[in-house]
């Protein structure tokens, strides 16, 4: 079996997979670089979503090689983390969610792979974009091992990379947002294009603006989730050991996904 993860910031290593070898794979979106190791019987992929020291912007990195890559790697399903605001009580700094739904308010990036050039044009259902096996398989391992996991909310993914205002993140809450990020999109609907399976798991660093006090930065997402970004990784690879060859969710994949890569 082969799976992925993609570490989001504050995920930059794969030294968690032990013995590495660096796998390049060339798309027609550009080439991609990735960690190949093994835990136990399974083969992961560890793709560095803003690369070596965060030098990619979320507006600048490329979703669609980086899936195209783990398209021909054939990967069957992929683990990704996210910082995140929080937009709910509820979800309090340190928190992990299972991100189950988005809302999309990205500009300016290349969202799908079928945009009627070498491709044809494809219309790809996303009423639950979210593959809800490995989901679930992610919460029940949390539960086993003691760790508080909330199994849904709604991604609001925003172009960045400056953070929301006030009065963007009340628009948010008001349209049912969970969490607050800026790399869950186009990724989600790319891997779903693709058919490959996609969890989502978003760890809270911070509440959104006008929620907190004080104004957020950049060292203070850095700082939360070396803090709690290990407990993350743990349940990851905990859930990853736990999974069977194949499962059945029901995710779509259709014919022409197999044109991808």
């Amino acid at each position: 079996m082969k799976l992925a993860l993609i570490g989001g910031t504050g995920f930059y290593a794969a030294d968690f997979l032990g013995s590495v070898q660096i796998v390049e794979v060339e798309t027609r979106y550009g080439s991609v670089q990735l960690s190949s190791g093994r835990r136990g019987e399974v083969t992961v992929y560890f793709l560095s979503r803003h690369g070596k020291g965060h030098r990619l912007p979320p507006h600048q990195v490329n979703y669609r090689a980086n899936i195209a890559a783990l398209k021909r790697l054939e990967v069957q399903g992929i683990f990704a983390t996210n910082a995140v605001g929080s937009l709910k009580a509820e979800f309090k700094p340190g928190s992990l969610v299972l991100i189950d739904q988005f809302l999309d308010f990205t500009k300016n990036r290349p969202s799908t792979f079928f945009q009627g050039e070498d491709l044809p044009v494809v219309h790809t259902d996303m009423s639950h974009p979210y593959c809800p096996y490995l989901r679930q398989s992610i919460f029940t391992q949390g539960q086993a091992m003691g760790m508080p996991v909330h199994d849904h909310g709604t991604y609001v993914c925003t172009e960045g990379p400056r953070f929301e205002s006030a009065a963007e993140i009340t628009m948010f809450q008001t349209l049912g947002g969970g969490v607050v990020g800026m790399t869950g999109l186009p990724e989600v609907a790319l891997a779903r294009e693709a058919g490959i399976c996609y969890a989502g798991v978003s760890l809270v660093t911070n509440f959104g603006a006008g929620i907190s006090p004080e104004p957020l930065t950049h060292e203070e997402v850095v700082e939360m989730m070396q803090k709690n970004g290990e407990r993350c990784l743990t349940l990851l690879l905990a859930t990853i050991e736990q999974l069977p060859n194949a499962w059945s969710c029901g995710c779509e994949k259709r014919p022409e996904a197999d044109q991808i890569g």
